[in-house]
Protein backbone atom coordinates (compact mmCIF):
# COMPACT_ATOMS: atom_id res chain seq x y z
CA UNK A 1 0.00 0.00 0.00
CA UNK A 2 2.88 2.36 0.81
CA UNK A 3 4.39 1.76 -2.64
CA UNK A 4 1.05 2.44 -4.28
CA UNK A 5 0.77 5.72 -2.40
CA UNK A 6 4.26 6.75 -3.52
CA UNK A 7 3.41 5.84 -7.11
CA UNK A 8 0.28 7.99 -6.91
CA UNK A 9 2.28 10.94 -5.54
CA UNK A 10 4.89 10.51 -8.29
CA UNK A 11 2.23 10.53 -11.02
CA UNK A 12 0.55 13.54 -9.39
CA UNK A 13 3.79 15.53 -9.32
CA UNK A 14 4.62 14.62 -12.88
CA UNK A 15 1.18 15.47 -14.21
CA UNK A 16 0.47 18.76 -12.43
CA UNK A 17 3.92 20.12 -11.56
CA UNK A 18 6.04 18.53 -14.28
CA UNK A 19 8.40 17.13 -11.60
CA UNK A 20 9.80 13.72 -12.41
CA UNK A 21 10.88 11.92 -9.24
CA UNK A 22 11.49 8.21 -8.91
CA UNK A 23 9.84 6.03 -6.31
CA UNK A 24 13.21 5.62 -4.57
CA UNK A 25 13.61 9.39 -4.11
CA UNK A 26 10.05 9.72 -2.81
CA UNK A 27 10.70 6.88 -0.37
CA UNK A 28 13.73 8.69 1.02
CA UNK A 29 11.77 11.93 1.30
CA UNK A 30 8.97 10.16 3.19
CA UNK A 31 11.41 8.45 5.52
CA UNK A 32 13.18 11.75 6.18
CA UNK A 33 9.91 13.50 7.01
CA UNK A 34 8.94 10.74 9.42
CA UNK A 35 12.31 10.92 11.20
CA UNK A 36 12.14 14.72 11.42
CA UNK A 37 8.61 14.52 12.86
CA UNK A 38 9.62 11.94 15.47
CA UNK A 39 12.71 13.93 16.50
CA UNK A 40 10.67 17.15 16.68
CA UNK A 41 8.09 15.43 18.92
CA UNK A 42 10.79 14.03 21.22
CA UNK A 43 12.45 17.46 21.32
CA UNK A 44 9.16 19.11 22.29
CA UNK A 45 8.58 16.59 25.09
CA UNK A 46 12.15 17.00 26.36
CA UNK A 47 11.84 20.80 26.40
CA UNK A 48 8.60 20.57 28.37
CA UNK A 49 10.34 18.38 30.96
CA UNK A 50 13.31 20.74 31.14
CA UNK A 51 11.05 23.77 31.65
CA UNK A 52 9.21 21.96 34.42
CA UNK A 53 12.38 20.89 36.23
CA UNK A 54 14.51 24.04 35.93
CA UNK A 55 12.06 26.93 35.55
CA UNK A 56 13.38 28.53 38.77
CA UNK A 57 17.03 28.51 37.66
CA UNK A 58 17.51 30.52 34.42
CA UNK A 59 21.11 29.35 33.89
CA UNK A 60 20.34 25.64 34.19
CA UNK A 61 17.20 26.10 32.09
CA UNK A 62 19.22 27.78 29.33
CA UNK A 63 21.96 25.11 29.44
CA UNK A 64 19.56 22.17 29.25
CA UNK A 65 17.57 23.80 26.46
CA UNK A 66 20.76 24.12 24.45
CA UNK A 67 21.66 20.48 25.16
CA UNK A 68 18.26 19.27 23.96
CA UNK A 69 18.46 21.41 20.82
CA UNK A 70 21.98 20.29 19.92
CA UNK A 71 21.30 16.59 20.61
CA UNK A 72 18.12 16.61 18.52
CA UNK A 73 19.92 18.34 15.66
CA UNK A 74 22.82 15.86 15.76
CA UNK A 75 20.52 12.82 15.76
CA UNK A 76 18.46 14.33 12.96
CA UNK A 77 21.57 14.83 10.81
CA UNK A 78 22.78 11.29 11.54
CA UNK A 79 19.51 9.48 10.78
CA UNK A 80 18.52 11.58 7.78
CA UNK A 81 22.09 11.45 6.47
CA UNK A 82 22.09 7.66 6.54
CA UNK A 83 19.05 7.67 4.29
CA UNK A 84 20.50 10.03 1.69
CA UNK A 85 24.13 8.91 1.76
CA UNK A 86 23.65 5.26 0.92
CA UNK A 87 26.50 4.31 -1.36
CA UNK A 88 28.66 7.02 0.15
CA UNK A 89 31.84 5.50 -1.32
CA UNK A 90 30.89 6.88 -4.70
CA UNK A 91 30.67 10.40 -3.25
CA UNK A 92 34.07 10.57 -1.56
CA UNK A 93 35.84 12.22 -4.48
CA UNK A 94 32.98 14.62 -5.11
CA UNK A 95 32.72 15.63 -1.45
CA UNK A 96 36.48 16.15 -1.28
CA UNK A 97 36.38 18.66 -4.12
CA UNK A 98 33.30 20.38 -2.74
CA UNK A 99 34.74 20.66 0.78
CA UNK A 100 37.94 22.30 -0.54
CA UNK A 101 35.89 24.96 -2.29
CA UNK A 102 33.64 25.48 0.72
CA UNK A 103 36.63 25.89 3.02
CA UNK A 104 37.72 28.91 0.97
CA UNK A 105 34.29 30.40 0.31
CA UNK A 106 33.02 29.90 3.85
CA UNK A 107 36.14 30.74 5.79
CA UNK A 108 34.49 33.03 8.35
CA UNK A 109 31.59 30.66 9.16
CA UNK A 110 34.05 27.78 9.55
CA UNK A 111 36.20 29.84 11.91
CA UNK A 112 33.07 30.77 13.87
CA UNK A 113 32.13 27.09 14.08
CA UNK A 114 35.61 26.30 15.38
CA UNK A 115 35.21 29.14 17.87
CA UNK A 116 31.95 27.64 19.07
CA UNK A 117 33.65 24.27 19.62
CA UNK A 118 36.39 26.08 21.56
CA UNK A 119 33.81 27.90 23.72
CA UNK A 120 31.90 24.70 24.44
CA UNK A 121 35.04 22.63 25.14
CA UNK A 122 37.34 25.06 26.98
CA UNK A 123 34.57 27.28 28.38
CA UNK A 124 36.38 30.63 28.45
CA UNK A 125 32.98 32.04 29.38
CA UNK A 126 29.45 30.82 30.00
CA UNK A 127 26.03 32.41 29.96
CA UNK A 128 25.82 35.00 32.73
CA UNK A 129 29.52 35.92 32.77
CA UNK A 130 30.61 39.52 32.29
CA UNK A 131 33.28 39.63 29.59
CA UNK A 132 35.19 42.22 27.61
CA UNK A 133 36.43 41.60 24.07
CA UNK A 134 38.37 44.46 22.58
CA UNK A 135 36.41 47.62 23.45
CA UNK A 136 33.13 45.75 23.96
CA UNK A 137 31.96 44.77 27.44
CA UNK A 138 28.76 42.99 28.37
CA UNK A 139 27.00 40.08 30.04
CA UNK A 140 26.78 36.87 27.98
CA UNK A 141 23.11 36.09 27.37
CA UNK A 142 23.29 33.52 24.53
CA UNK A 143 25.82 31.24 22.82
CA UNK A 144 25.00 29.86 19.37
CA UNK A 145 26.88 27.87 16.74
CA UNK A 146 28.13 30.89 14.81
CA UNK A 147 27.83 33.80 17.27
CA UNK A 148 27.22 34.73 20.89
CA UNK A 149 25.26 37.67 22.27
CA UNK A 150 26.14 40.21 24.94
CA UNK A 151 23.95 42.61 26.88
CA UNK A 152 26.11 45.71 26.54
CA UNK A 153 27.65 47.27 29.64
CA UNK A 154 29.17 50.77 29.70
CA UNK A 155 30.05 52.46 26.38
CA UNK A 156 27.03 54.82 26.19
CA UNK A 157 26.93 55.44 29.96
CA UNK A 158 29.74 56.38 32.30
CA UNK A 159 29.45 53.31 34.54
CA UNK A 160 29.63 49.52 34.37
CA UNK A 161 25.88 49.11 34.02
CA UNK A 162 23.67 47.76 31.27
CA UNK A 163 22.76 50.01 28.35
CA UNK A 164 19.92 47.74 27.21
CA UNK A 165 21.51 47.08 23.81
CA UNK A 166 22.32 43.54 22.60
CA UNK A 167 25.55 42.95 20.68
CA UNK A 168 26.04 39.88 18.46
CA UNK A 169 29.67 38.80 18.05
CA UNK A 170 30.96 35.99 15.76
CA UNK A 171 32.51 33.12 17.69
CA UNK A 172 35.70 33.36 15.64
CA UNK A 173 36.64 36.56 17.50
CA UNK A 174 37.85 34.44 20.45
CA UNK A 175 40.86 33.50 18.30
CA UNK A 176 41.68 37.11 17.37
CA UNK A 177 41.00 39.29 20.42
CA UNK A 178 42.05 39.14 24.05
CA UNK A 179 39.14 38.11 26.26
CA UNK A 180 38.61 39.38 29.80
CA UNK A 181 36.26 37.42 32.06
CA UNK A 182 35.40 39.04 35.38
CA UNK A 183 33.72 35.87 36.71
CA UNK A 184 36.53 33.35 36.25
CA UNK A 185 38.69 32.77 39.27
CA UNK A 186 37.56 34.82 42.24
CA UNK A 187 33.93 35.96 41.93
CA UNK A 188 35.08 39.49 42.83
CA UNK A 189 37.23 42.20 41.26
CA UNK A 190 39.37 44.88 42.84
CA UNK A 191 37.87 48.35 42.69
CA UNK A 192 39.65 51.59 43.51
CA UNK A 193 38.23 55.00 44.44
CA UNK A 194 40.80 57.83 44.38
CA UNK A 195 40.16 60.84 46.61
CA UNK A 196 42.40 63.90 46.23
CA UNK A 197 42.87 66.40 49.05
CA UNK A 198 44.91 69.60 48.96
CA UNK A 199 48.50 69.74 50.16
CA UNK A 200 47.40 72.07 52.93
CA UNK A 201 44.86 69.54 54.23
CA UNK A 202 45.57 67.19 57.12
CA UNK A 203 46.00 64.17 54.85
CA UNK A 204 46.75 61.83 57.75
CA UNK A 205 43.38 62.56 59.29
CA UNK A 206 41.75 62.20 55.87
CA UNK A 207 43.42 58.82 55.37
CA UNK A 208 42.21 57.64 58.76
CA UNK A 209 38.66 58.70 57.94
CA UNK A 210 38.72 57.01 54.53
CA UNK A 211 40.15 53.81 56.00
CA UNK A 212 37.32 53.64 58.52
CA UNK A 213 34.76 54.31 55.79
CA UNK A 214 36.00 51.69 53.31
CA UNK A 215 36.37 49.03 55.99
CA UNK A 216 32.86 49.75 57.21
CA UNK A 217 31.07 50.01 53.85
CA UNK A 218 33.03 47.70 51.53
CA UNK A 219 31.13 44.46 50.77
CA UNK A 220 31.93 41.41 52.89
CA UNK A 221 33.60 38.97 50.48
CA UNK A 222 34.91 36.43 53.01
CA UNK A 223 32.14 33.89 52.36
CA UNK A 224 32.64 34.02 48.59
CA UNK A 225 36.41 33.66 48.99
CA UNK A 226 35.97 30.58 51.21
CA UNK A 227 33.63 28.95 48.70
CA UNK A 228 36.11 29.58 45.89
CA UNK A 229 39.03 28.13 47.87
CA UNK A 230 37.08 24.93 48.61
CA UNK A 231 36.25 24.10 45.03
CA UNK A 232 38.68 22.74 42.43
CA UNK A 233 39.71 25.34 39.88
CA UNK A 234 42.19 25.41 37.03
CA UNK A 235 43.41 28.88 38.05
CA UNK A 236 45.87 29.32 40.91
CA UNK A 237 44.98 32.68 42.48
CA UNK A 238 46.18 33.71 45.91
CA UNK A 239 46.04 37.07 47.65
CA UNK A 240 48.08 37.84 50.73
CA UNK A 241 45.60 40.47 51.89
CA UNK A 242 41.96 40.87 50.88
CA UNK A 243 41.05 43.52 53.45
CA UNK A 244 40.02 46.99 52.22
CA UNK A 245 42.86 49.46 52.44
CA UNK A 246 43.89 53.01 51.51
CA UNK A 247 47.05 53.89 49.59
CA UNK A 248 48.79 57.27 49.55
CA UNK A 249 50.36 58.96 46.53
CA UNK A 250 51.09 62.49 45.36
CA UNK A 251 49.75 64.18 42.23
CA UNK A 252 50.14 67.65 40.74
CA UNK A 253 47.10 69.08 42.51
CA UNK A 254 47.30 67.36 45.89
CA UNK A 255 47.61 64.16 47.90
CA UNK A 256 45.77 61.17 46.39
CA UNK A 257 44.25 58.70 48.86
CA UNK A 258 43.07 55.60 46.96
CA UNK A 259 40.56 53.24 48.58
CA UNK A 260 40.94 49.67 47.31
CA UNK A 261 38.53 46.80 48.02
CA UNK A 262 36.97 43.65 46.51
CA UNK A 263 33.44 43.80 45.12
CA UNK A 264 31.07 41.89 42.85
CA UNK A 265 31.44 43.31 39.30
CA UNK A 266 27.71 44.02 39.08
CA UNK A 267 27.66 46.01 42.34
CA UNK A 268 30.53 48.40 41.69
CA UNK A 269 28.39 51.48 41.10
CA UNK A 270 26.24 50.93 44.17
CA UNK A 271 29.25 50.42 46.43
CA UNK A 272 30.97 53.52 45.03
CA UNK A 273 27.88 55.61 45.68
CA UNK A 274 27.69 54.55 49.34
CA UNK A 275 31.39 55.18 49.93
CA UNK A 276 31.39 58.56 48.19
CA UNK A 277 28.35 59.77 50.11
CA UNK A 278 29.94 58.75 53.42
CA UNK A 279 33.15 60.51 52.39
CA UNK A 280 31.36 63.75 51.55
CA UNK A 281 29.50 63.73 54.86
CA UNK A 282 32.66 62.98 56.85
CA UNK A 283 34.87 65.63 55.19
CA UNK A 284 32.17 68.25 55.65
CA UNK A 285 32.74 68.07 59.40
CA UNK A 286 36.47 68.91 59.23
CA UNK A 287 37.65 72.41 58.43
CA UNK A 288 41.23 71.19 57.83
CA UNK A 289 40.35 68.77 54.99
CA UNK A 290 39.55 70.11 51.51
CA UNK A 291 39.10 68.34 48.20
CA UNK A 292 41.69 69.22 45.58
CA UNK A 293 40.91 70.07 41.99
CA UNK A 294 42.82 71.64 39.09
CA UNK A 295 43.15 75.38 39.73
CA UNK A 296 45.63 78.24 39.46
CA UNK A 297 46.83 80.61 42.14
CA UNK A 298 49.72 82.93 42.85
CA UNK A 299 52.36 81.42 45.12
CA UNK A 300 54.82 83.72 46.91
CA UNK A 301 57.67 81.58 48.12
CA UNK A 302 59.19 84.19 50.44
CA UNK A 303 55.84 84.44 52.25
CA UNK A 304 54.47 80.89 52.06
CA UNK A 305 57.62 78.83 51.73
CA UNK A 306 59.34 77.00 54.55
CA UNK A 307 61.48 79.15 56.86
CA UNK A 308 64.75 77.99 58.42
CA UNK A 309 64.63 77.71 62.24
CA UNK A 310 66.18 80.43 64.43
CA UNK A 311 69.66 79.37 65.60
CA UNK A 312 68.73 79.90 69.23
CA UNK A 313 65.58 77.80 68.98
CA UNK A 314 65.64 74.21 70.12
CA UNK A 315 65.65 71.54 67.41
CA UNK A 316 62.19 70.65 66.19
CA UNK A 317 61.01 67.26 67.40
CA UNK A 318 58.43 65.57 65.15
CA UNK A 319 56.15 63.32 67.16
CA UNK A 320 53.88 60.68 65.71
CA UNK A 321 50.47 62.22 65.42
CA UNK A 322 47.50 60.41 66.83
CA UNK A 323 44.97 59.30 64.26
CA UNK A 324 42.00 61.59 64.56
CA UNK A 325 38.52 60.32 63.80
CA UNK A 326 36.42 62.86 65.71
CA UNK A 327 32.94 63.43 64.28
CA UNK A 328 33.38 60.83 61.55
CA UNK A 329 30.85 58.35 62.85
CA UNK A 330 33.33 55.49 62.51
CA UNK A 331 35.39 53.68 65.17
CA UNK A 332 39.18 54.19 65.22
CA UNK A 333 41.29 51.60 63.48
CA UNK A 334 44.74 50.13 64.00
CA UNK A 335 46.99 50.72 61.01
CA UNK A 336 48.95 47.77 59.76
CA UNK A 337 51.55 47.49 57.05
CA UNK A 338 50.01 46.50 53.73
CA UNK A 339 51.73 43.93 51.60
Amino acid sequence: MFEQLLTFVRDLLQEYFNVNLGVDILTRIAQSLVIIAIIWLLRWVALRIVHRQFRRDPRLLYSWRKVVQYVSAIFGIIFVGRIWLQGVDTLVTYLGLVSAGLAIALQDPIVSLAGWLFIVWRRPFTVGDRVQIGDIMGDVIDIRVFAFSLLEVGQRIDAEQSTGRIIHIPNGVVFKEALVNTHHGYPFVWNEIPVMVTFESDWEKAKSILTNIVRELAPDVSEGIRKYQKRADRFVITYGNISPTVYTSVADSGVVLTMRYLVDPRRIRGSEQGIWEATLRAFRLHWDIDFAYPTQREYLHFEEGKKPPHPQEAPTVVAKKNWMTTDTGFRPITHKEEE
